[in-house]
């Protein structure tokens, strides 16, 4: 497969440092790159986060992982923030579509070191989930940017106890693929381990869930 990422496009964005390090890209996909990711993305027909052992995608979607697991991007990310991410685990889970509830404001666990977001969606028109990126935990208007989630669209922040961000409720799909540098292999298996509970649980849901 082609390459998928534009590896200038986040090398030449600027970090923002208030109110903490954040930075985004307008599109980081190469040329030709999203529609294939489009067509090879897991069938998620139900909300939630899913680790991507537990999904099954196509041939574009399984190269775009393997791009993100890759060693030089790893190493880009971290001189990003000035972190060494190298020989840290990696999450990566995928999300294909949002709920009311999903988008609440808050701060990522002190588990993990850096936070990416990798939008895979067409056109985004609404004004409802647009991640901002945000000064407190209580005001989501109260914002240092909104990044859409349009196709192709990237954002990556530094974690800590003030990272605080969310997006106005938005139901239907929204597909995404994040992924997460943790802290150590404990907190990585702890993490997972949620998440396929979770995961599981899914398919016991009596509803075909159709973005209400």
């Amino acid at each position: 497969m082609p390459e998928m990422i534009d590896m200038k496009a986040i090398a030449s964005s600027p970090v923002t440092h208030e109110p903490f390090d954040f930075f985004a890209v307008e599109n980081v996909l190469l040329p030709g790159a999203l529609d294939a990711i489009r067509n090879d993305f897991p069938l998620v027909e139900k909300p939630g986060i899913y680790p991507i052992g537990n999904v099954q995608g196509g041939p574009a979607f399984d190269s775009l992982v393997d791009a993100i697991r890759k060693p030089e991007f790893s190493k880009l990310i971290g001189k990003k923030f000035g972190i060494d991410l190298q020989g840290l685990p990696l999450m990566i889970t995928v999300r294909g579509r949002a709920q009311q509830k999903d988008g609440r404001i808050h701060c990522d666990s002190k588990d993990k070191v850096v936070t990416c977001l990798l939008y895979l969606n067409d056109k985004w028109d609404d004004a409802g989930g647009r991640l901002r990126m945000l000064f407190n935990g209580s005001d989501i208007d109260n914002f240092a940017a909104e990044i859409s989630a349009h196709g192709g669209s990237f954002a990556a922040f530094r974690v800590t106890p003030q990272s605080w961000h969310g997006h106005k409720p938005y139901v239907g799909e929204r597909r995404y693929v994040m992924f997460n540098w943790i802290r150590s292999d404990d907190a990585l298996r702890n993490h997972e381990l949620r998440h396929r509970i979770s995961a599981y649980m899914k398919k016991f849901i009596p509803f075909f869930y159709k973005g209400r």
